[in-house]
C-alpha cells in the first residue's frame, strides 16, 4: 500500500526512528502537513508497542503539533522522549528534525480505547451535514442525491497531496462560504482510512480562502466539472491573483472513536473557519463515519502566504515556520 510504504519508520535505538519524506505527498516543494502528521502517529505507534509495550496503550486519543520550519521530501529522524507513563495514558515528546534543524515538535497521547469505561451520556449534538440515511454505496454509482463526486481539485500540480483520495461534495453547493462538507475514500482501490490516516485526513481539505479570493465563486464547486461558463469566470477571475500557499503552524487531533484497524473505506469531513485575519486563520475539522458518529476532531492554525515562499531557498540557520 502506497500510504503505509510512504510513512514506514525504522527503529534505530529504544527512542529514535527513521523515516524518508516521499516527493508524492507534497504542497510545491514541502511535504504535506497532514502526511507528516500521520508519520508522527506512525512513530508514536512503534513507540508504544516496542519500547512501552508494558504500558498496553497502542491508540491515539490526543497529538497535537508545532510546525517550527518547513520540512523537506527525504530522510528524517524522530527522536522520542518519555514524558508521562500513566495507568491509563502515558504520553511522549517528540522532535522532528533534518540535518541540523528541529522542524517539527509534538506531544502526543496514548492511552488503550477498546479499554474504556466510564460515564456515558448523549448529549444530543448533531453535525450540520446531511448524513441521516447517507448509504455509502450510492457515493460511488453516482445516485446518491445529495452527494456527488468532484471531478478535480484546483492545482493539483502544485498540490499534489491532495491527488491520494476521491471526493464526494454537495449537489446544491455548500451550505456556509467559510466551510466544507464532503466524503472522501483513498484512491487507490486497496487502501482504508485507518487509525494511522487521521493525520492525512485532517490536513485534508479544500482552501476555504480561494471562495473569497475568487469573489464569491467556489473554485470547488461540483458545478465547475459541468458548466463551462463557470470553468471560463473561474479563469478570469484567476488571471489578478498571485497564488498561495497555505501552511500549518499549530494541529491537534482529539481521537472519539477507534477506527478498524483494517480501516473504513468511507468517512466524512466538515471543515470551517471562524475568523480569516491579517493572513491568519482558523480551521476546526470533524470527522465523522457514515453512522454519524464522531471519529475525531481536529483544530489548526494557519497562513496564508504567497505560493513563492513554498519554494523559496531557505535563510541561514533555517528560521521561519514551515516557511
Amino acid at each position: 500500500m502506497a500510504f503505509a510504504r510512504d510513512t514506514a519508520v525504522q527503529q534505530t535505538d529504544s527512542h529514535t526512528y527513521t523515516a524518508n519524506f516521499s516527493g508524492d505527498w507534497v504542497i510545491g516543494s514541502v511535504p504535506h502537513g497532514g502526511y507528516v502528521t500521520s508519520i508522527f502517529q506512525t512513530v508514536a505507534k512503534k513507540h508504544f508497542s516496542t519500547t512501552l509495550s508494558k504500558q498496553n496503550q497502542p491508540h491515539l486519543l490526543a497529538l497535537h503539533l508545532e510546525f517550527l520550519r518547513r520540512t523537506d521530501v527525504g530522510p528524517a529522524t524522530f527522536v522520542v522522549r518519555d514524558v508521562k507513563l500513566g495507568r491509563q495514558m502515558s504520553i511522549i515528546h517528540v522532535t522532528l528534525s533534518q540535518g541540523d534543524r528541529e522542524e517539527v515538535l509534538g506531544y502526543i497521547t496514548h492511552t488503550n480505547l477498546a479499554a474504556e469505561q466510564g460515564s456515558s451520556f448523549d448529549t444530543h449534538w448533531v453535525s450540520r451535514a446531511e448524513l441521516s440515511g447517507v448509504d455509502v454505496a450510492t457515493l460511488e454509482n453516482g445516485t446518491n442525491p445529495v452527494y456527488v463526486e468532484k471531478q478535480a481539485w484546483p492545482e493539483t500540480k502544485f498540490r499534489k497531496a491532495t491527488t491520494h483520495y476521491r471526493s464526494w461534495f454537495p449537489r446544491k453547493g455548500q451550505p456556509i462560504q467559510s466551510g466544507y462538507d464532503f466524503w472522501s475514500c483513498p484512491t487507490n482501490p486497496e487502501e482504508r482510512w485507518t487509525p494511522e490516516t487521521l493525520g492525512y485526513l485532517v490536513d485534508s481539505f479544500p482552501q476555504i480562502l480561494e471562495s473569497y479570493l475568487y469573489g464569491g465563486l467556489d473554485p470547488y464547486s461540483v458545478k465547475l466539472d459541468t458548466d463551462p461558463s463557470l470553468r471560463e469566470l473561474r479563469k478570469e477571475r484567476a488571471k489578478d491573483l498571485k497564488p498561495h500557499w497555505y501552511p500549518t503552524v499549530l494541529l491537534n487531533i482529539d481521537v472519539k472513536k477507534l477506527l478498524p484497524e483494517e480501516g473504513v473505506k468511507f468517512l466524512f469531513t466538515r471543515v470551517q473557519a471562524k475568523q480569516i485575519k491579517n493572513g491568519r486563520y482558523d480551521v476546526e475539522v470533524i470527522i465523522l463515519d457514515e453512522g454519524g458518529d464522531v471519529v475525531a476532531l481536529s483544530h489548526h492554525i494557519c497562513l496564508a502566504v504567497s505560493a513563492e515562499r513554498n519554494m523559496a531557498a531557505r535563510r541561514k540557520g533555517g528560521e521561519g515556520t514551515k516557511l
